[in-house]
């Protein structure tokens, strides 16, 4: 946990159980670490894990079962990968597009960076 970011630790807790589904580590139907797991693993305080685990809850990430634990929803990774290209779309695109605009560059020079891109990806 970064303890000095502007980003609130619960929230950064739950991007990291998000971090894991989106990449494959936990599956539909996994587990998760109970909440005292969790908060003794990281170092925080349990009801800090209680909060981000409300937060996953309530967007359909995780869910409870009662008396044996939290477990990753169905249709969890689909949904995390939706927000985070929405995320992309409004945010990261618009600032990656002024960038471009400020150095000159247009779309195909991104293509073609892009699919070099790819190119070593494959290798």
């Amino acid at each position: 946990m970064e303890f000095n970011q502007p980003k609130g630790i619960y929230q950064q807790i739950a991007d990291q159980v998000k971090e894991r589904i989106a990449g494959g580590e936990w599956t539909t139907g996994d587990r998760i670490p109970s909440v005292r797991e969790m908060a003794v693993t990281l170092g925080v305080n349990p009801n800090t894990v209680t909060r981000s685990y409300q937060t996953l809850l309530e967007n359909e990430i995780i869910e409870n079962r009662r008396g044996i634990g939290y477990f990753v929803a169905e249709k969890a990774r689909e949904r995390i990968m939706n927000e985070m290209k929405k995320y992309f779309i409004g945010e990261e695109l618009p600032r990656l597009f002024r960038m471009m605009r400020k150095m000159g560059m247009d779309v195909k020079e991104l293509v073609s960076i892009y699919e070099s891109f790819n190119m070593e990806a494959k290798v």
